[in-house]
């Protein structure tokens, strides 16, 4: 892990309340001059550290109203295969999220769709047909307490 200045700590966490912000108007807000500010956030984005800037889209308010969790089991010659189910499920735009896992399963995918119909249709034409899906157990989510981008820096 990279050793992170105060500076560099509040550069971080002000990013992530707003990505839209100018080098002037962060370093008005951390408390440094415009140059050293940026130098910082150059070096931040040079080491890998600030990944990329983006505008966080509410799902809903775009018509995606379902969220659902799916853990999918691969069989034996599927889990041999583990690179070829990841890519499989990278080029998938209505996966946003995807982890492989310790346990009785192998993926925890997190999936966004305009309704369960669109999400049943996703699951039977395309995920359940990736080769080496053994089981796939979907739970939907009902409503959303907390979701959140920022780290705790």
């Amino acid at each position: 892990m990279t050793d992170l200045d105060a500076y560099e700590r509040r550069i971080l966490r002000e990013l992530q309340a707003d990505a839209s912000l100018t080098t002037a108007g962060l370093a008005e807000r951390i408390g440094l001059s415009a140059s050293p500010c940026w130098r910082r956030i150059d070096r931040l984005e040079r080491d890998g550290i600030i990944r990329r800037r983006v505008a966080l889209v509410d799902r809903r308010k775009v018509g995606l109203n379902a969220q659902i969790f799916a853990q999918v089991k691969l069989n034996a010659h599927g889990r041999a295969n583990l690179d070829e189910f990841s890519e499989a499920i990278r080029a998938f735009p209505e996966v946003l999220d995807a982890y492989v896992l310790m346990g009785s399963m192998d993926f925890m995918l997190r999936i966004v769709a305009k309704d369960i119909e669109a999400y049943e249709r996703f699951f039977f034409d395309q995920l359940s047909k990736l080769p080496g899906v053994q089981e796939i157990n979907s739970t939907v989510a009902l409503s959303e307490i907390k979701s959140t981008t920022e780290l705790p820096i």
